[in-house]
């Protein structure tokens, strides 16, 4: 009886052991996997981004398809350009002064000198652009959600855009009770909400809400 007791009295030590220590790098090895996920899914979040700021900069609005961002890219150009300020004589009040000169009027004039490639600009001549919209991560067979609308704010029309990736879709093979407690996450070191995303569609807003740890500097 007493063997028998020792038995069943380690068998609970060793399982209480491996809880414990289960308890303990459970989260660790999470936030070990979450984060590098959160990393690549950034990475082309951020790549979206600079592509859909090009598109509103040349011509003048987002876009919500892959394929006419990815077409943009191809073939668009930026204006390069110069400005310089130029004055010139303000003849009708100089005329009502009855004088020939003494009043001027100050412009600001911008030269286009070139144009430059988006493609290059953004992308230093690579093509990672056309991968930009599928989910990076090994066993997701998905694409990242991107839309782009308008919204009004004191009468006036904005064009917005929102891409993003739910944290279900991204860690769904990871513990369900850490997931839980990602999705409901509140904290300026963390992506807050159940999205990674970047730009919004209720409100004027392309930044994205990741902090600045998991960006990935880009090779331009």
């Amino acid at each position: 009886m007493k063997i028998i007791l020792q038995i069943v009295l380690w068998v609970a030590i060793i399982f209480l052991g491996w809880k414990l220590y289960g308890s303990i790098t459970g989260p660790i090895e999470f936030n070990s996997i979450k984060e590098a996920r959160y990393k690549k899914v950034i990475s082309n979040l951020q790549d979206i981004q600079a592509a859909q700021l090009a598109h509103q900069e040349i011509t003048g609005d987002f876009t919500g398809s892959f394929d006419s961002l990815v077409r943009f890219i191809d073939t668009a150009q930026f204006a390069i350009t110069q400005r310089r300020d130029t004055s010139f004589a303000d003849v009708a009040k100089n005329k009502a002064f009855g004088i020939d000169e003494g009043y001027y009027l100050s412009e600001i004039i911008t030269d286009t000198l070139r144009f430059a490639s988006v493609k290059d600009s953004l992308f230093n001549g690579g093509d990672r652009y056309k991968r930009m919209m599928n989910i990076p991560v090994e066993g997701i067979d998905d694409k990242i959600e991107m839309k782009a609308g308008t919204y009004v704010k004191n009468e006036i029309k904005y064009s917005v855009f929102e891409a993003k990736v739910s944290k279900k879709t991204l860690l769904a093979d990871l513990d369900k009770d850490l997931l839980v407690q990602e999705l409901q996450v509140v904290s300026v070191d963390g992506v807050n909400g159940e999205y990674i995303k970047v730009g919004a569609l209720d409100e004027i807003n392309t930044s994205g809400n990741w902090p600045k740890n998991l960006e990935t500097a880009k090779k331009q």
